[in-house]
């Protein structure tokens, strides 16, 4: 009987500790996404940067648009997350357009997609 109880004991508290867990992985994930807007969002910053002295070293753009796709592969790979895929698409096409725009020789490439992009995975990834 004692057996018993035990046992009803450790699957009462393993079925109590289940959503503990799942919501540490939430919150983990959150932040992993948080910490990723952040990055993208400096490495924008870094583009807008670069692009406005595109004329010194077009370099500094493509080396800023690595940096984004490299902080988009993180995010995308640890979510699931349709509002967060969205916002992935949507900054990595701005990312392939703008690489195309360089490519081609314009000094002054459209990075709304990138920036409203940048924007929404901010506020999908507020924790």
């Amino acid at each position: 009987m004692a057996m018993h109880r035990r046992t009803a004991a450790l699957a009462v508290t393993a079925l109590l500790a289940l959503p503990a867990v799942t919501a540490c992985s939430a919150i983990d994930t959150a932040l992993d996404c948080a910490q990723t807007a952040v990055a993208i969002s400096d490495a924008v910053n870094d583009l807008q940067q670069a692009i406005s002295q595109a004329g010194n070293s077009p370099q500094e753009a493509q080396a800023a648009l690595d940096e984004i796709e490299k902080s988009l592969n993180d995010v995308g790979d640890k979510s699931d997350n349709t509002d967060i895929g969205k916002a992935v698409d949507s900054i990595s096409q701005g990312v392939a357009n703008v690489r195309t725009a360089i490519d081609k020789g314009d000094a002054t490439p459209d990075l709304t997609p990138i920036t409203d992009g940048a924007t929404e995975l901010s506020k999908v990834c507020t924790p």
